[in-house]
């Protein structure tokens, strides 16, 4: 599990984001395409890539996509 390969899975779930924009320390949640929508991708896109279950609360808990992929690791 890298978090580069991470981040290339978030960019090609969100459309709007441009590829190789996103980086470890970037805060998602500021993102102007994040909704409550892409909350739902990420949850789905982490069930089904890593096996683990992120709720609400575990994303409200991130800031940046470092924290939540230390999150991701943490549940594995």
């Amino acid at each position: 599990m890298d978090i580069n390969n991470f981040i290339k899975e978030l960019e090609e779930e969100f459309e709007e984001v441009e590829a190789n924009s996103l980086k470890p320390e970037t805060s998602f949640r500021d993102l102007p395409e994040w909704s409550s929508m892409h909350a739902l991708i990420v949850i789905a896109l982490v069930d089904i890539q890593y096996d683990v279950l992120l709720t609400g609360n575990d994303l409200r808990s991130c800031e940046t996509i470092s924290d939540l992929f230390t999150l991701i690791k943490k549940k594995r």
